[in-house]
């Protein structure tokens, strides 16, 4: 059976605005465990075990089980979410006729999806759930920047992107940037974790959610994983271009914005992993340059598509 394009294009539309209500739910569930975790990890720091909340008569040792029930509702709001975006991209696809990620709109729904998938995955194995808030809010202010700003009609690639390496470029280029997202936020809290464990101020208002957050070690194993696994996809990204700008262009490197951008990116996350292996420069000193890779990676898509002439203009909104 054949679907009407249109219909599939309503029915797209429909599952992306469904993700993004499910994932503001999840976002508020994540966050009212986050203000949970926060008010147990005071309690622990003034030694005040079994003391009651003001006002409620529960006892805070009953809270660990509602923390736990929250964060339970937000992973399951994120997985549907997950699933809502994920048919709102294989749609988008049907009623396209291709690969759902030919202009800025399309890239950015598979992009949400990829960083969704990525923390899923590491929740599967680490406890990351402690920044889930985080990522579900980087998630969901993509997906309301694409249906509000980037939003295009379904509908054919222009020539020069009708080729194979559309599909092996920019879903090499779309998976790094998902993962990415994992380790930026990872780093990102590592270092206000451990700006908290050197000045001890887990008693200090501003000290509460730092101290909250897993530890240093953790955060820093999470944030070194999700990188040592992009970085090859991104590089082999870098590289599919340059030979797709081969087969278009007749040339593999023309210093186009988009392609200085894409190399910025790479030598920040090249520098930060070197770093990490580097004796007096592991830790923050290296946290710096994935950070400063992951503003790259977002100034390479939305600044140089948006505010930027070059050859890759034709991927524009």
């Amino acid at each position: 059976m054949i679907f009407d394009e249109q219909i599939l294009a309503r029915l797209s539309n429909g599952l992306v605005y469904s993700a993004i209500a499910v994932y503001a739910l999840a976002m508020l569930a994540y966050a009212a465990e986050t203000a949970g975790r926060m008010a147990g990890a005071r309690v622990e720091a003034a030694g005040v075990a079994g003391a009651r909340v003001a006002g409620t008569g529960t006892a805070v040792t009953d809270a660990p089980s509602r923390i736990r029930l929250l964060g339970a509702v937000g992973t399951s709001l994120t997985v549907l979410a997950f699933l809502l975006n994920l048919g709102g991209v294989i749609t988008r696809g049907l009623a396209a006729g291709r690969v759902p990620w030919g202009n800025m709109y399309e890239f950015v729904l598979v992009c949400a999806l990829a960083a969704g998938a990525a923390y899923l995955a590491f929740l599967s194995r680490r406890p990351v759930r402690a920044f889930g808030v985080w990522i579900v809010a980087i998630v969901l202010l993509a997906l309301g920047l694409a249906v509000t700003v980037l939003y295009a009609p379904a509908g054919e690639l222009v020539p020069v992107l009708d080729s194979y390496w559309l599909v092996i470029h920019v879903a090499a280029a779309i998976t790094g940037g998902g993962v990415f997202t994992v380790g930026a936020v990872a780093t990102a809290l590592f270092l206000v974790r451990h700006r908290q464990e050197r000045r001890g101020t887990a008693q200090a208002p501003r000290g509460r959610y730092a101290a909250s957050l897993p530890s240093t070690r953790t955060l820093e194993q999470v944030a070194h994983t999700a990188h040592i696994f992009a970085f090859p996809i991104w590089t082999f990204a870098v590289m599919a271009g340059a030979i797709w700008a081969e087969n278009a262009w007749g040339r593999y490197w023309g210093w186009d914005p988009k392609e200085t951008w894409a190399f910025i990116t790479w030598v920040f996350y090249a520098a930060h992993l070197h770093a990490q292996a580097t004796a007096g420069w592991r830790g923050v000193r290296a946290s710096w340059f994935a950070l400063a890779g992951y503003a790259a990676f977002l100034f390479n898509f939305f600044g140089v598509n948006l505010w930027i002439s070059g050859l890759h203009s034709y991927a524009g909104v």
